[in-house]
This record gives structure tokens, C-alpha cells and sequence, in this order.
């Protein structure tokens, strides 16, 4: 990391998104039971100030940024595959980036054989537009004039209004995916066509690791075997897809792991795990002087443990606050 330097510039990244469950007692929602999360219209809120800019489409510059910003990002900058959906459904990745610089998605479904075993079934999900798609998706384009460290605040939080905590906030994830950095000054087709493609930096995510539901801690048991407790004190290791999993591979929802099924699971590790309620900033990645194009993802991780049957009810407020005054 570069020299720790205090200034007065500073970049905030709030998002807000509620998001309402609603339960379908006529199917069955991934991973023991297919339930649909609705969400309510996604508020995202940016302010950036003090030597940093932001832009949805690498072009119009400003310090504050909202939905239709994001949204209508897709009539000025034809690339751009935005998308701020109004049903979430648990999805699934072991981050691997493609050529076109997405972050590999996988939704699940789980469906009985023969025997009564649960066996799971995925193919990949790709990304759309506007209000489609399982999962919240979209690029920002960031100015600097110098390189900058940037760090999430104790402002940052994915949490529930509701009076009954069901649980699945626990199971949310915020990756950040750097597409890459040019000039300032740079063509605008070169500014919007930055992409890595599969060597990518990915930087995951996981709030709230030390929350469990007495559900879940049962679920984590009773379907992978595995002992926790509601405040557990490390995030509980898991398996993301990487590949479509037909249902004639037989693969249980219990052994749906890296170490059963290589080829169709990677082992998952946070770059960044928060407690509940954390109060100490956590420092995240550099910023390269010039203009960077970060792709940002928020979804429902199926495999956590805590995406069980009765955490498919509530309400879920995204909280993403990034700073780069030095804490």
C-alpha cells in the first residue's frame, strides 16, 4: 500500500437498497427451498468530493449520483450493462471474471431424486439491462489525480428495518471488480471499453460474518455438517459455482464443495469480513492515478449457510460508504 497521507478529500459511496421477501409456499427457493426475493426500487445515492469524481458512462463528471444516473447510463454509453433489478433471487459465484470482464454468476435450483436426496442443479446467469436479472450489477468510472487508498467506513452496513431479524442479510455480499485505468484525457471509447477480462482484480465483500440465525446454525448442521454459533467468530468457508451443474452429475446440496466437485466449485474467501455493527474502517484497495472503471455487484450468496428456508422473509438495507481519508 502507498504512503499513508491525511487530506481533506474524501469519496462517499452510499447505496440503499430495501429488499422484501416474499414467501411462495408453492415452491421450493436455493438452497433447500426455491423462494423469489422481491426488492423494492434500489435507491443509490453518491457523493464524492474533494479531488475525486465519479461518472456512470466515463464521460459526464459530477460529485453526486443517483438510480436514473445508473439506469440511464445505457442511452449515453452503449457498453454498459447496468442493471438495478426488482426481483433478487439467491445466485452463486466463485468470482471468476470472463473475457467481457463479468463476474461469473450461477443460480441454483434444488430438486429431489429417487432417493429423497437434495440434489442441487445451476446454470449461469448472465447479466441484462435496466430491471431485469437475480442480482444488482453496474460500472462506475472514478477520477484521481494522485494515487489513492480507499477504505470502507463504519458507515457501511447490510442490515433490516424489520422488528424480526429473519436472517438473510447474512447471506449478502458486495464484490468490486477493477475492469482497469487510463489516462485522464484519454479517448472516451478507450475510457469506456477499460476491461481486464479474466486477470481482473476482484475484491469480495462479506458483512455481517458473525451473525447466524438459530435457523441457519441449525441448516448449517443439518445440511453441510458444519458446527457454528450465532456470533461465530470466523466467516464460515464455503464453495461458489464456477460451472453449470447439471442433474444428472448427482451433486447433494451437502456436498456441494471444492473438495467433492472441483470442477464445479471454488473455495471462497473474503478480502474484507465485517462484524455487525463494526466500528473500526477497513482498508480496501488503490486507486491508480488517472480514470478507473470498477464494476460493482450485490447479491444473495446461495451457498452461505445462512440462505435457508426461513431467512427468505424481511426487509434488507444495503449500506456501502467508501472513503479515502486516511481513518
Amino acid at each position: 500500500m502507498k504512503e499513508k497521507r491525511t487530506r481533506k478529500g474524501f469519496l462517499m459511496l452510499l447505496m440503499l437498497a430495501s429488499t422484501a421477501v416474499l414467501i411462495s409456499t408453492a415452491t421450493y427457493a436455493w438452497f433447500t427451498a426455491n423462494r423469489t426475493v422481491t426488492v423494492s426500487p434500489i435507491q443509490v445515492n453518491i457523493e464524492a468530493q474533494g479531488g475525486i469524481q465519479i461518472s456512470t458512462d466515463g464521460s459526464t463528471w459530477r460529485s453526486i449520483i443517483h438510480n436514473e444516473d445508473i439506469t440511464g447510463a445505457d442511452a449515453i454509453y452503449g457498453a454498459a450493462v447496468n442493471q438495478l433489478p426488482s426481483i433478487l433471487e439467491p445466485v452463486s459465484s466463485g468470482l471468476n471474471i470472463n473475457a467481457s470482464g463479468r463476474m461469473e454468476m450461477f443460480y441454483g435450483l434444488v430438486e429431489t431424486n429417487e432417493y429423497g436426496d437434495y440434489i442441487l442443479t445451476a446454470t449461469q446467469d448472465e447479466e441484462s439491462h435496466g430491471t431485469e436479472g437475480r442480482f444488482v450489477a453496474f460500472d462506475l468510472f472514478f477520477r484521481v489525480d494522485e494515487i489513492e487508498t480507499l477504505y470502507l467506513t463504519a458507515n457501511s452496513t447490510i442490515e433490516t428495518p424489520d422488528a424480526t431479524d429473519t436472517g438473510i442479510k447474512n447471506a449478502a455480499r458486495i464484490a468490486f471488480v477493477n475492469l482497469g485505468n487510463t489516462a485522464i484525457g484519454s479517448d472516451l471509447a478507450a475510457i469506456q471499453d477499460l476491461n481486464e477480462g479474466t486477470t481482473a482484480d476482484v475484491y469480495l465483500w462479506e458483512p455481517n460474518f458473525n451473525s447466524h440465525t438459530a435457523p441457519a446454525v441449525s441448516h448449517a448442521w443439518d445440511t453441510y455438517g458444519i458446527s457454528i454459533t450465532p456470533d461465530h467468530a470466523e466467516p464460515i468457508p464455503y464453495s461458489g459455482v464456477i460451472a453449470d451443474i447439471a442433474d444428472t452429475d448427482d451433486v447433494e446440496v451437502g456436498d456441494a464443495t471444492e473438495t467433492d466437485y472441483e470442477a464445479f466449485f471454488a473455495d471462497v474467501t473474503p478480502d474484507y469480513a465485517t462484524v455487525e455493527d463494526f466500528d473500526t474502517a477497513v482498508e480496501m484497495f488503490e486507486l491508480p492515478e488517472g480514470i478507473s472503471k470498477i464494476r460493482f455487484y450485490m447479491w444473495v450468496e446461495g451457498q452461505d449457510v445462512d440462505c435457508e428456508n426461513q431467512a427468505s422473509g424481511g426487509n434488507v438495507t444495503f449500506n456501502v460508504q467508501i472513503t479515502i481519508d486516511e481513518p
